[in-house]
């Protein structure tokens, strides 16, 4: 991340609540949430630009979550960005398809706010003291 900008969030979720759900949330002036509705929107977003972390839903139009991470993990450029499932597929056996697909973590739906800001915190560059 560089330094002076917005923590950079891409969120791909076809639902426009959530979409709206947690750009408000994370909307706070330190955080700028980009969104995508269908997987090809998110996987072009994602390669086109460069993000701290990305939200990726499962079950999507055009292509899906698992699709994505499998690309975007297999990309150099995109390989070292976060990557976090936003799903409400929370079987087991979906979080470990996601684990091999490259995810780098999984958030369950229905989520908390709590949640989302803890994990940028803990992506988040800290600034040196000196």
């Amino acid at each position: 991340m560089a330094e002076g900008r917005p923590f950079r969030v891409l969120l791909v979720e076809d639902e426009p609540v959530i979409r709206e759900l947690v750009r408000s949330m994370l909307g706070d002036g330190t955080v700028d949430v980009d969104c995508a509705a269908n997987g090809a929107e998110g996987l072009k977003l994602a390669k086109s630009s460069e993000y701290d972390l990305i939200l990726l839903d499962v079950v999507l139009p055009q292509m899906d979550g698992i699709t994505i991470c499998r690309l975007l993990k297999a990309d150099p450029k995109t390989a070292r960005t976060p990557l976090y499932m936003l799903t409400a597929k929370a079987k087991k056996a979906d979080v470990e398809t996601a684990t091999k697909a490259g995810a780098d973590g999984y958030i369950h739906k229905p989520f908390r706010a709590t949640e989302l800001m803890e994990l940028i915190e803990r992506l988040r560059p800290k600034a040196s003291v000196g």
